[in-house]
C-alpha cells in the first residue's frame, strides 16, 4: 500500500510541474448595426463559439483561438486559429487581456486574449457546435469556460473595451 501511496505522490508532483500552455483568443468585435455605424443607439457585439458535444468541456461557450505552436508568435498563432476555425483573414489587434487558468489535474494554461476590429472573408462554421454574435451585457447568460468567467464578466459590465 505504501508504494501505491508513492508512486501516486510522484503523479501529483510531475502534474504541478508542467509548464503552462500558450494559448490565444480573439475578441472578434462589430457593431449591431453595421449598416449605420454610427448610429448611437448601435452597441458591440463579440463573436463566440460553442464546443461541439464530442469535444471535451462539451457544449462550453468560447472565443475563437487555439495553442500556440513552435516558432509562432501570439499573432500569427491566432491568426493562423481564425482561418482553420472560421475561413477569415483577420487584422490582429491589440492584446487586451491575459489569464492563467490552473486545472484541477494541474495542468495550466496562459490564455492571451486579442481584439480583432476587421477581417475579410465570411465566416464559415468549420469545427463549433454554434457560432453566434452576442451583446456584450448577454455573455453572461452564456455557460462559458470556466477559464473565460472573469473575462466575461469584465466585458458585460464594460471594464475592458
Amino acid at each position: 500500500m505504501k508504494e501505491l501511496i508513492r508512486k501516486l505522490d510522484r503523479r501529483a508532483e510531475s502534474a504541478v510541474q508542467r509548464p503552462a500552455r500558450l494559448v490565444v483568443a480573439a475578441l472578434i468585435l462589430r457593431v449591431s448595426d453595421p449598416a449605420n455605424p454610427e448610429n448611437a443607439s448601435a452597441y458591440p457585439e463579440v463573436l463566440i463559439c460553442q464546443r461541439k458535444p464530442d469535444q471535451p468541456m462539451s457544449l462550453k461557450w468560447e472565443f475563437p483561438g487555439g495553442k500556440v505552436e513552435d516558432g509562432e508568435t501570439s499573432e500569427q498563432a491566432l491568426a493562423r486559429e481564425l482561418e482553420e476555425e472560421l475561413g477569415i483573414t483577420a487584422t490582429i489587434g491589440r492584446r487586451v487581456a491575459g489569464i492563467r487558468h490552473k486545472y484541477r489535474n494541474g495542468g495550466a494554461i496562459d490564455l492571451q486574449f486579442f481584439v480583432v476590429h476587421n477581417f475579410t472573408g465570411t465566416i464559415e462554421n468549420r469545427i463549433f457546435n454554434d457560432v453566434r454574435w452576442s451583446s456584450l451585457t448577454a455573455l453572461p447568460g452564456y455557460d462559458f469556460l470556466a477559464a473565460d468567467l472573469g473575462l466575461i464578466r469584465d466585458l458585460s459590465e464594460g471594464r475592458l473595451l
